[in-house]
């Protein structure tokens, strides 16, 4: 079976492309390699998947031509999209990247007739400030994240009910770990501590909570919609760890590890940001047979390696 994986270059994207990898699947990865954090670090992902004999394509989803990248795919994981909810990030960009991308992406789909699984990778920011429900609440996204993010799954699941499109939704929660996005909490906390730089902190940011979802296991799920497809098929599910910390906590963590403490520098508050996220994940359990295996310590610790031995 041959997988597309879009945003394959990067943090989701290539540490799935490399688990589909493992499992024996042909592996195609599809990046446009924007400027939104560093391209060089996505070219150092890029590399590693070149590496393991995967082909990756750079292209833009919302205005290239892409269909020779979809000829004999038999499925697709995308991951493709505009990403945090930095002040800086305007709309059209959520809505160029989240919306419009995710409507080319299943028309050009759509016209194949070929692909029989579609997997999209939607976000826990659909619930809202307090995301801690189950797939059947409606959600209320208070960001332009998590709306563009809403409106794209909406979009893939229209042409499924319509009958256009296989396809199966996935929300991913507060995920970490290896190859994450250098702005996102971990990274910036590591690198702080690793140099002796001030590390900024939004304020009360501290007593947000979190399912800290490590991507290992978050990419164990994805896998479990394509091996069980007949129940995946339809569905949404969430994906995250049952088990809580506050980003204070998580601070504390990391700093007993690198037996080291941050220098902690307070930055105003960040609207929009969600106060906790707790994965009901009783659907994913019941009906995939999946749950996470890592813990937040293991899950660091992994990411701390990785920080000082990745090339």
């Amino acid at each position: 079976m041959k997988i597309l994986v879009t945003g394959g270059a990067g943090f989701i994207g290539s540490n799935l492309c490399l688990l589909l990898r493992r499992f024996g699947y042909k592996v195609v990865a599809l990046d446009s390699f924007d400027s939104y954090y560093s391209v060089d670090v996505k070219r150092r992902n890029a590399a590693e998947l070149r590496r393991e004999d995967i082909e990756i394509f750079e292209r833009d989803l919302a205005e290239d031509d892409f269909g020779d990248v979809l000829e004999g795919i038999d499925g697709v994981a995308h991951l493709a999209a505009q990403p945090g909810i930095a002040s800086t990030t305007s709309w059209e960009d959520y809505y160029r990247n989240n919306i419009l991308a995710t409507h080319r992406l299943i028309e050009a789909v759509k016209m194949i007739g070929e692909i029989r699984k579609f997997v999209f990778a939607s976000s826990s920011s659909c619930y809202g400030r307090h995301a801690a429900d189950t797939e059947k609440v409606a959600p209320k996204p208070v960001s332009w994240y998590g709306v563009t993010k809403l409106a794209a799954e909406q979009e893939v699941l229209a042409a499924h009910r319509s009958g256009d499109l296989s396809a199966c939704v996935v929300r991913p929660f507060s995920v970490y770990g290896e190859r994450e996005r250098p702005e996102k909490l971990f990274p910036r906390l590591i690198h702080s501590v690793a140099t002796n730089q001030v590390f900024p902190l939004f304020e009360g940011s501290d007593k947000h909570r979190r399912s800290f979802s490590h991507v290992g296991d978050v990419c164990g799920g994805i896998l479990k919609c394509i091996q069980n497809w007949d129940k995946a098929e339809g569905e949404i599910f969430n994906l995250g760890t049952e088990q809580t910390f506050t980003t204070g906590e998580g601070i504390r963590i990391v700093e007993e590890i690198m037996e080291k403490q941050a220098i902690i520098e307070i930055q105003p508050a960040r609207p929009g940001d969600q106060t906790s996220t707790s994965a009901n994940i009783d659907k994913a359990k019941a009906v995939l047979g999946w749950e996470p295996k890592t813990s937040l310590r293991e899950g660091l610790e992994r990411m701390i390696r990785w920080y000082f031995e990745a090339p």
